[in-house]
């Protein structure tokens, strides 16, 4: 573990015990996480006494169900599920690939994030076989986009409104509520809307999910973003600086092989 891991865990740590952080998100979908960053992650968060939360690539994206198995989440949730038939492909993924053990482990989870899926979704919570579902996350980046909106709408009374409507559908059936997409200080108004209605269990930003806490308190949820932010930078800072270790490693053999076979042609 190099100096900047041992910061991401002290700063976990501290977020955990301040600010009710979960769970570190990783994801296979629009990250393109490769593996070996995955395990990196893995081995920080441990440390840090948190779970790690993997976002596939689709509904049926089973190479990244038995990667998720094989690196040891705590949860997985699956993007863009737009239909019962996506939900029924996802869930049926889960029973065929994910071992018996760890579905009564691993917490399995959709992203309900376009007006198509909203549209649709009573009749993915009547879908048998839901129940393996515990959390169902609104993603409010492409609601918007589905809307033909910008990302500067995300906190409009419109945006609101679905995730009343969706999250009263989710509670209504017992499954926890994630929020997700545009989490900044200007989203703590529209947060504290769903809290107040207790609509929400958790928000996240790309990288952090934390627990909606006892007592919410806007001044601690702007300090918990801005440590999210502070965690996600050291995160892509110490995958920029190994992978520019990496493009400059063989430089001195390419060199020498360059002037072999300049000497031979």
């Amino acid at each position: 573990m190099n100096i900047a891991e041992k910061k991401m865990v002290e700063l976990l740590r501290e977020m955990k015990e301040l600010y009710n952080v979960v769970e570190i998100k990783t994801e296979f979908e629009s990250e393109a996480a490769r593996l070996n960053e995955v395990m990196r992650l893995k081995d920080v968060v441990e440390k840090a006494g948190l779970g790690l939360v993997i976002k596939t690539g689709g509904p049926e994206a089973i190479r990244d169900l038995y990667d998720a198995c094989i690196v040891g989440v705590t949860g997985i949730v699956a993007p863009m599920v737009e239909s019962a038939y996506a939900l029924k492909k996802y869930l049926g993924a889960i029973e065929k690939f994910v071992p018996h053990d760890l579905k009564h482990y691993i917490k399995f989870a959709v992203n309900i994030e376009t007006i198509q899926a909203h549209k649709n979704f009573d009749e993915m919570l009547a879908l048998k076989g839901a129940e393996r579902l515990s959390r169902i996350t609104l993603g409010r980046v492409d609601m918007v986009g589905s809307l033909g909106m910008g990302r500067d709408d995300i906190n409009r009374d419109e945006i609101l409104e679905i995730a009343r409507a969706m999250f009263k559908k989710a509670k209504a059936k017992g499954f926890e509520t994630t929020m997700g997409g545009g989490i900044a200080k200007e989203a703590i108004p529209f947060i504290k809307k769903l809290v107040a209605e207790k609509l929400l269990d958790r928000y996240e930003t790309r990288k952090v999910v934390f627990q909606i806490p006892a007592r919410f308190d806007e001044a601690l949820v702007e300090e918990a973003i801005i440590k999210a932010n502070a965690f996600e930078l050291l995160w892509l800072e110490n995958k920029r600086n190994y992978y520019a270790g990496i493009t400059g490693e063989d430089d001195g053999r390419i060199g020498m092989l360059e002037k072999r076979v300049g000497n031979i042609s």
